[in-house]
């Protein structure tokens, strides 16, 4: 597989074949030294069913689908138990 792998969690499954992952990571700030948590969305293709939000997944970097969408769908590594909240 070509490309670089990354892990994250669903935030929305509303599109069509299109999952938004939200990946968060830590670094070093280079100026001041702090620990920095910074987090950024990907769209993603996917063509499986049964994905939801709160699901953990990975994909890789892949051919460009659409203008935002250039990471395709790998594995889902932990899928959440959604309460059903009903009022």
């Amino acid at each position: 597989m070509a490309g670089k792998e990354f892990f994250g969690v669903v935030t929305s499954d509303k599109m069509e074949k299109t999952l938004v992952v939200s990946v968060a990571r830590r670094y070093k700030e280079r100026r001041t030294g702090k620990i920095v948590s910074a987090r950024k969305k990907y769209k993603i293709h996917c063509l499986e069913q049964g994905i939801n939000i709160g699901d953990t997944v990975s994909f890789t970097e892949s051919r460009a689908y659409s203008k935002d969408k250039k990471f395709r769908f790998l594995k889902l590594i932990k899928k959440t138990e959604m309460a059903l909240v009903t009022e």
